[in-house]
């Protein structure tokens, strides 16, 4: 059994780092304070055998709102095929691709092999609530995949002439509610505990079963101390341990998250391992 799965894993290659998010890469790097060059996935399977961690490994498409080249699921799932016992594949779909993204989804899960969708709303430019992009929802639960939503800010566009240009409020975890509610079958991973609006996805955790908060894209020093408390106590199962590779390192966020106190090593083993491993059924 590994020692934990990081449920949110980016590419450090050159499709995400030059392509997918090339002009908003200097802006992140300053908003997390790192350097993040791009690495060949060989380096980062080493990397995360060396640490006995499974690294959800996520595709990217935001072509319709950014102009850029995805990260595609193909790419992904040649990476999983080469390292299976290393990482895990997530795919994407750009919703505004309507009926190809729908097909692309079935194409993703089925010939692919991949075990969950990423969307997000801030980069991709839509609001998850929208019924126009239902369609894609009903096909997920009916394939029996999460699908996760980046939530929150972002490092992206931070900092830059109007943030260039993406909007934060298409990613605040309320606009996931009606979603979770109108498909109860559908696992929902709320990412990055939501930050500034954490408190709403942490009431939605605790009201919708099918919903769970990831974690990345903080040292664990930084998550705010009312997420720290749910984790720590009454909300322990719907929290997931993600790092954001490569702007934040698994092996950072560990070691910080050692060092915070009043976790139980039963709770730490929920956090790290056992709430990911059920929600993608490897258990």
């Amino acid at each position: 059994m590994p020692r934990a799965i990081d449920l949110h894993v980016h590419l450090p290659t050159a499709s995400f780092l030059e392509g997918a998010i090339g002009p908003y890469r200097a802006a992140a790097e300053r908003f997390f304070r790192a350097s993040v060059p791009v690495r060949e996935m060989e380096e980062v399977a080493r990397y995360y055998e060396e640490l006995d961690i499974i690294g959800v490994l996520l595709a990217w498409d935001a072509e319709t709102a950014t102009g850029l080249p995805p990260v595609t699921n193909q790419e992904v799932a040649e990476i999983v095929r080469r390292y299976p016992k290393r990482f895990i594949g997530f795919a994407s779909v750009d919703p505004w691709k309507g009926r190809r993204a729908l097909e692309e989804i079935e194409r993703a899960i089925t010939e692919l092999g991949l075990k969950g969708v990423k969307f997000h709303p801030s980069l991709q430019a839509f609001y998850p609530n929208d019924l126009r992009f239902y369609p894609l929802y009903e096909k997920i639960a009916a394939l029996g995949v999460p699908a996760l939503f980046h939530t929150g800010t972002s490092g992206l566009g931070a900092g830059l002439p109007g943030g260039g240009r993406i909007k934060l409020d298409y990613a605040r975890p309320i606009h996931v509610d009606a979603v979770a509610a109108d498909f109860p079958e559908l696992v929902i991973i709320g990412a990055h505990t939501g930050w500034p609006w954490h408190e709403e996805l942490l009431a939605l955790i605790g009201h919708k079963p099918n919903v769970y908060m990831d974690l990345s894209g903080w040292s664990p020093r930084y998550i705010p101390s009312t997420v720290l408390d749910a984790a720590r106590r009454r909300l322990s199962d719907k929290m997931l341990f993600g790092s954001d590779y490569p702007f934040i390192t698994p092996e950072r966020w560990l070691a910080d998250f050692e060092a915070l106190d009043g976790f139980s090593p039963e709770v730490r083993r929920k956090i790290l391992y056992e709430n990911a491993a059920r929600i993608l059924k490897l258990t």
